[in-house]
């Protein structure tokens, strides 16, 4: 296996072609939630499968099926066949118009083994397996999905995604993603799940009231770097595993009665903001945030019902000194992630935040010194089958500067685990691995 980002390889692609739902769908407009068309949403999400070739499947075309059960999931989902506009106040809406979305159909002259490995320095080629098809990768009046199957020389094929944010969040694309293979291995008739749209369950209260404290969307006009990124240093993408072994390491930096006290996410997010604030230099008096996604499936005063597909999380923070986080033992940045988490236990918090879109015009979250972790590895991309069995990989196949991505993965000498997905500026990136490596093996 190539453990080089200097490998090269053609890939061969057919002209893009929209797919619109087999049958005719509603034409009607459909508002999102107020969750769904925050500002800190307004991007698209790439997520990547790679599957082995399957001797059972051999003489089957794994873009051909998989193009047709699109076009059968989308009779169901139809909203994703329309185009996004922005009506009064910032208020996104779906013109369900039948128009499609966007599939490309390729071949790469490569085998899979080469490309499908994310401990391989990321994935750099995710621009070869996922082409940015011009003028598609907007918010609005473009088309909401992308994708392209990628099929390789051994019998492999790649399958990559790329969403637009506001219109679902990981386990709704899962949910439309699981539907397809379904009709990809023949199911008749509709999904298991029947998707739901009923936006307004997270629409703002009337009238709106925030009654929780917000530091997330704390007013940032005072501060001189709001940007996502690190001026025009070129952004690296890496992804790093976290094995029993590398759990029981950062486990055994905190005090006896905290060991069992806190989730591998909370312990592998804390180690990766303190070694990503370490890393990036930040001024030890500069307040840093922590930010978490929670899932408000399932939260007591929400009532999100079954088969809903929208944005269903919010991302609540909590704030220190750089240097208390750089500087502190592991145990403090462990007690901040809890806090974090704390915050949102009832939906109350969810609501506080749609009418917190409302009231206050649609802000942005704060940037400047923010961290957001989003933990996707139980949502079930990784089991996703089009009927040549559970992908190689199956998830998030990029960061970005201010949010990173846990997946599940399975390494081949140190089992099940966690991946991690980070960006950073290419001069930060050594010195964050060099602090990660640190934490994890001094204890070792």
């Amino acid at each position: 296996m190539s453990s080089s980002s200097s490998l090269t390889f053609a890939v061969s692609r057919q002209e893009p072609r929209l797919v619109a739902p087999a049958t005719q769908t509603p034409c009607e407009l459909k508002p999102l939630s107020d969750i769904d068309d925050q500002p800190g949403l307004w991007f698209q999400v790439p997520v990547i499968m790679f599957y082995r070739k399957n001797p059972s499947k051999d003489g089957k075309d794994p873009a051909k099926i998989i193009e047709v059960a699109l076009a059968e999931t989308l009779v169901f989902y139809y909203p994703f066949s329309g185009r996004l506009i922005e009506a009064s106040n910032g208020k996104l809406v779906v013109a369900c118009t039948g128009e499609g979305v966007l599939f490309v159909e390729a071949d790469a002259d490569i085998e899979l083994e080469h490309v499908s490995d994310p401990l391989r320095l990321g994935f750099p080629y995710l621009a070869k397996l996922l082409q940015d098809v011009p003028g598609s990768d907007g918010i609005v009046g473009c088309p909401l999905l992308l994708i392209q199957v990628t099929r390789f020389q051994c019998g492999g094929f790649a399958f990559a995604v790329r969403m637009n944010h506001t219109m679902s969040d990981a386990f709704g694309i899962n949910q439309f993603l699981i539907a397809i293979a379904e009709f990809a291995q023949g199911k008749a008739g509709s999904p298991s799940v029947t998707p739901v749209w009923q936006r307004e369950v997270l629409f703002a209260r009337n009238p709106p009231r925030v009654t929780c404290l917000h530091s997330e969307f704390e007013p940032e006009s005072d501060l001189e770097d709001q940007s996502d990124g690190d001026g025009n240093e070129t952004m690296i993408n890496r992804c790093f595993f976290f094995g029993p072994k590398e759990i029981g390491a950062l486990r055994s930096h905190l005090s006896p009665q905290k060991r069992t006290g806190c989730t591998r996410f909370e312990i592998i997010t804390a180690c990766i903001w303190k070694c990503r604030t370490t890393a990036l230099g930040i001024d030890p008096n500069e307040s840093v945030r922590i930010s978490c996604t929670i899932n408000g499936r399932g939260k007591a005063g929400l009532d999100i019902p079954n088969g809903y597909y929208g944005n269903v999380f919010v991302y609540p923070a909590s704030v220190s000194k750089a240097e208390m986080v750089s500087k502190y033992p592991l145990e403090y940045a462990v007690e901040l992630v809890k806090k974090t988490k704390s915050q949102a236990i009832d939906g109350e918090y969810f609501r506080s935040v749609a009418d917190l879109m409302v009231t206050r015009g649609r802000p942005m979250y704060t940037r400047k010194g923010t961290f957001i972790v989003s933990h996707t590895a139980q949502i079930g991309l990784d089991k996703v089958d089009f009927g040549w069995g559970q992908p190689v990989y199956g998830g998030l196949a990029e960061a970005r500067y201010l949010i990173s991505f846990f997946s599940s993965f399975k390494d081949s000498e140190r089992g099940d685990g966690i991946l991690t997905a980070i960006c950073l500026p290419g001069s930060t990136m050594q010195r964050f691995e060099d602090e990660l490596k640190k934490i994890t093996m001094e204890a070792l």
